[in-house]
């Protein structure tokens, strides 16, 4: 994104474009940006700045590589060790190479207390790492003199606590406090009075809040609102008032309340008054103190590295007294005088010489949309501190001896001083495996490289797989991968740039998906060959599937996602936790089929009927052709057949568009043209002819009211660019199925108008077709075909053949498959063509192509800093599931970087089932039976009655009910043997049964059972 021409590079950047918007990207890429410390934290901070894409990025450090490095940083090599490079300078081309839009320079020199700090002028933003507190001081005391101020950020990371705070000035204005679209609101009522309330559709809750400001129009009766700003106040889910209108026209119908984005000021204060009262996010509301203690047991840190000129010694009791010492006096200083936990001090003591790589990844996700804030004036700062700590991890470690925590001279030192060296080895026997190498895989991989997991000398290996190959647009951040990389799999490529991170890492690499297609590959065996599973994954339906996996070999599963700047993790442990599929989201809401195809209200309708009609005019009316043609090879064999009266499924639209195929450019363009008025003029004609405009329905109110609008036709006029835009992008896509050639000359304006000029446009004819109404109907999957049609069909078919035009060439066409990130093939420009002409039609407000794309294509906004931030989050809670920490250590996060939220949360215990007589279950309990070859499904319910005291009453495999006593037959097969019922392969040693049970009362429900693994033989124990 060269600054000079403000162009967005879209393939680089689209995912991202979703989250800020244009303006703040421009915005973004004239600013200049200065980091001081290019240590774990720095880099993590450089790394998501310099992906975002701002103009220029200072990075500053006087320090040179040391082997403690690399296990903090990821762009810090062997080499530079033995090189002795500064760390700015080692890392200066890695950072570099992750954007060539992006101006990155060194610098070296030392920044103190005795530096003149006029040359920070240049920068619109200062991030300060690794600095003294008295330097930080003085920094943010002349950045917030400037005029305009000079952002401000500090952070840092101490053993097992971080902090991180932000100044943007007296006054810092933000124009979007949320980033969320303005909600659209359809009105069903206003009231006349003072207040007048103001009723939304049934079933339509307006999600507002007091205080929000809204314009309305297209309301009738009361139309003096239209265009009109008022200030709501919520009244109920559904209703909200606007103060006085009981001077106003009475209310008749329709109308649309769309949220007005109103600036908002946001102040702050200096360092130096915000250390004595300080202003905190609370992220985990069962420890609401916890950020004030952290605070206090931090600035206690920075007073002993003034006064000893160090940091405490690891583990040395003497060090954590005086620290404690420093941090009563501290507390005493400060407005609230808040209370000092000694156990925070002690534990912020015995680990500030260590450093946890996965703490930085989180802070520093943080930080980096807070420097993204700072040049863009887009979403709500940090007001202004934020404490992430990883103090649930210490209470097992309190056994430790502290030799357990010294340096041992190699690179895991900074992790080992905060965790000790049993749990880093654990770690590195850790055998993991990691679903999609995405952006949060890529980050997932960072965090295993540096936490060294799977480096173990005989045990530990990181399996990875993804069938994605990459494209330009992860670039932006999947920071494994660089443009050399594109088109190759993401699988073999992170693995690849993993070992560049830390060399010792054992990692196998596939490219299946992981689904009931590939359980050959990720068998029961391989599952149960892991220690934990984590998924990066972008669907729920695969997250559901791999939970169900875990919870059959009782594996523990981390779970994260983002969506733009919201992310969420959930940790799922073995009979401590709920599993994913125990809870469940509600399901989308599907746009009702009379919504999309005759009476759409909003621009994600038109766009979603452009959109299946892209795919049943170019991929699934040409899917069916050449499948049909696939079964009946020769037409002739067609009409002998159909001549005799046989019916072949799909034949009469087949011959149609046999019929009407069109072989040449001249006829695309036609088709195009006659296509337009079809849907764009003809489509209103219709409709209004079955209900013209003062139509009524039985209670006297009009049927063409909100949220139904009429259509009006709309009238080609080649001059329209949309106009034109539809013709052009329609004709070339019906000659890629069509096979048909053309050339740069048939895409001229002279050409298409020669051609459209010359069409006859058949009339307009109305029919008497039904339209559909019913909100509640379904799409019929067939139009039954009349006789008439298939006497017409034969006609058809046989002029075709006597023509020569049903050739074994023309019996095939190219399906196309929808590709929303190539911009030459013209998909998304038909789709924002169609759409936008549908929006006409029915004076809907229009999309850009890019709002289009976005809808069409279900892209899913993303944003390098949450990405990083949750997968830190992730890898904190990896270590506490490879220490096997008790249920209360655990954490859930759901983050918001734009608000800014983050929330911690316990997570769910698992449920128990009862079943009757004190017998019970959960989701994680597995009951056995061994049994042997002539073992009956009699001998099975036996068996399950006699080890666990209750009978089944009914046994099911899958979908395969095996038994259940009402169904005709099913009493016989208790004779049956279990191989010859479940018919198991060869090489199956078991099987999982579902049984339930008889209830205690005739008329309930059976009650369930746990899963029961049948083993066809004893297994030798």
């Amino acid at each position: 994104m060269a600054a000079d021409s403000m162009e967005i590079d879209d393939a680089l950047y689209s995912r991202q474009r979703y989250v800020l918007g244009d303006t703040a990207m421009q915005k973004m890429a004239q600013s200049h940006v200065f980091l001081s410390g290019i240590g774990g934290l720095g880099v993590e901070i450089a790394k998501n700045i310099i992906l975002a894409g701002v103009k220029a990025l200072t990075v500053h450090d006087t320090k040179q590589c040391t082997k403690w490095d690399l296990g903090i940083n990821f762009f810090i090599h062997e080499d530079d060790i033995t090189s002795q490079r500064n760390r700015a300078e080692a890392t200066l081309h890695r950072i570099a190479e992750l954007n060539p839009y992006v101006h990155v320079a060194a610098s070296t020199v030392p920044l103190d207390e005795t530096t003149d700090l006029s040359f920070l002028k240049q920068y619109q933003c200062v991030i300060l790492t690794e600095v003294s507190l008295l330097l930080q001081k003085k920094i943010n005391d002349f950045c917030h003199a400037q005029q305009p101020p000079i952002k401000f950020i500090s952070a840092d990371v101490y053993g097992i606590c971080s902090r991180l705070f932000c100044d943007f000035g007296d006054e810092f204005e933000v124009l979007d406090t949320t980033g969320e679209e303005p909600k659209e609101i359809f009105i069903s009522n206003i009231t006349q009075s003072n207040p007048g309330i103001v009723t939304c559709l049934e079933n339509h809750p307006h999600r507002l809040e007091t205080g929000q400001f809204l314009t309305f129009r297209e309301v009738n009766g009361m139309s003096c609102l239209n265009g009109s700003t008022h200030q709501i106040t919520v009244v109920s889910p559904y209703s909200f008032s606007i103060g006085n209108t009981s001077d106003m026209e009475p209310y008749l119908h329709g109308g649309i309340a769309v949220q007005v984005k109103t600036p908002k000021i946001f102040y702050f204060e200096r360092l130096e008054k915000q250390i004595r009262n300080p202003l905190c996010l609370v992220a985990d509301f069962s420890k609401p103190e916890a950020p004030l203690q952290i605070h206090v047991a931090m600035l206690a840190l920075n007073h002993f590295q003034e006064s000893f000129g160090r940091r405490p010694n690891i583990g040395c009791l003497q060090d954590a007294e005086e620290m404690l010492k420093i941090a009563m006096s501290i507390s005493e200083t400060l407005e609230n005088k808040p209370q000092v936990n000694g156990d925070v001090v002690k534990w912020l003591s015995r680990t500030a010489q260590g450093f946890l790589a996965p703490l930085a990844a989180a802070v520093g996700g943080v930080a980096s949309q807070e420097v993204l804030k700072a040049v863009t004036g887009k979403f709500s700062p940090l007001q202004q501190w934020l404490y992430i700590d990883m103090l649930d991890i210490v209470t097992p470690l309190e056994k430790m001896g502290s030799e357990e925590f010294l340096p041992r001279g190699d690179r895991y030192d900074a992790l080992r001083a905060c965790i000790g060296d049993s749990l880093c080895q654990k770690l590195h026997d850790l055998n993991v495996f990691l679903v999609g190498c995405g952006a949060i895989g890529c980050e997932m991989l960072k965090n295993f490289a540096l936490l060294g997991v799977g480096t173990g000398q005989d045990k530990g290996l990181v399996t990875i797989t993804d069938p994605d190959l990459i494209e330009k647009s992860n670039l932006n951040r999947q920071f494994l991968f660089r443009p050399h990389h594109i088109q190759k799999p993401k699988s073999y490529t992170a693995a690849e740039a993993t070992l560049n991170i830390n060399p010792y890492l054992k990692i196998d690499s596939y490219i299946n998906k992981v689904c009931p297609a590939t359980e050959n590959t990720y068998s029961d065996e391989f599952y149960t060959k892991q220690d934990v599973i984590v998924t990066a994954l972008d669907n729920v339906e695969a997250r559901r599937y791999i939970d169900s996996r875990c919870v059959a070999n009782l594996r523990p599963l981390i779970d994260s996602g983002t969506m733009g700047t919201k992310g969420h993790t959930e940790v799922i442990v073995p009979h401590l936790t709920e599993s994913y599929n125990s809870h469940r989201d509600p399901p989308e809401e599907e746009i009702p089929f009379c919504t999309l195809k005759s009476f759409p209200a909003a621009i994600e309708h038109t766009i979603q009927w452009a959109r299946d009609k892209f795919e049943s005019s170019f991929s699934h009316k040409p899917s069916l052709f050449n499948k049909f043609w696939q079964t009946y090879p020769s037409a002739e064999e067609v009409l002998q057949r159909i001549k005799s009266g046989e019916s072949l499924e799909g034949c009469f639209h087949v011959i149609k568009t046999l019929s009407r195929r069109p072989r040449s450019w001249t006829q695309c363009v036609e088709l195009a043209r006659v296509k337009f008025d079809k849907y764009f003029s003809h489509k209103a004609l219709q409709l209004l002819h079955s209900f013209p405009l003062d139509t009524r329905l039985k209670d006297g109110s009009l049927f063409w009211q909100s949220p139904k609008r009429p259509p009006f036709p709309v009238k080609f006029e080649f001059n329209d660019p949309l106009h034109y835009g539809f013709i052009v992008s329609a004709a070339k896509l019906f000659a890629t199925v069509y096979c048909v050639p053309f050339t740069e000359k048939d895409l001229s304006e002279e050409t298409i108008l020669k051609i459209i000029s010359a069409v006859k446009v058949p009339e307009f004819r109305p029919s008497n077709k039904v339209v559909q109404t019913d909100e509640t109907a379904r799409k019929p999957d067939h139009i039954p075909v009349s006789s008439e049609d298939e006497r017409n069909a034969i006609f058809q078919l046989e002029k075709s053949i006597l023509s020569n035009e049903a050739l074994e060439s023309d019996l095939q066409m190219k399906p196309i498959s929808f590709e929303k990130d190539d911009d030459s093939n013209g998909h998304i420009d038909f789709i924002t063509a169609a759409s936008n002409l549908r929006a006409k039609m029915y004076n809907i407000e229009p999309a850009d192509r890019f709002k289009t794309k976005r809808i069409a294509g279900k892209i899913i906004p993303a944003i390098a800093t949450a990405t990083a931030a949750v997968s830190g989050l992730v890898a904190l809670e990896l270590i506490k599931v490879v220490g096997g920490y008790p249920a209360d250590a655990y954490k859930n996060c759901f983050l918001n970087l734009a608000i800014p939220i983050m929330v911690f949360t316990e997570t769910a215990e698992v449920r128990r089932t009862e079943i009757r007589n004190g017998i019970s279950f959960t989701i994680w309990d597995r009951w056995t039976i061994y049994g042997k070859e002539d073992f009956t499904l009699l001998d099975f319910i036996n068996a399950v009655r006699e080890k666990y005291g209750i009978e089944p009453t009914m046994v099911v495999q899958g979908v395969k009910m095996l038994y259940v006593p009402v169904m005709p037959g099913h009493i016989k097969r208790l004779k049956l043997t279990m191989q010859k019922l479940v018919k198991p392969s060869a090489d199956k040693k078991y099987v999982d049964l579902t049984v339930s049970f008889a209830p205690e009362t005739d008329g309930e429900e059976d009650l369930p059972g746990p899963p029961v693994r049948y083993y066809f033989v004893q297994e030798d124990n």
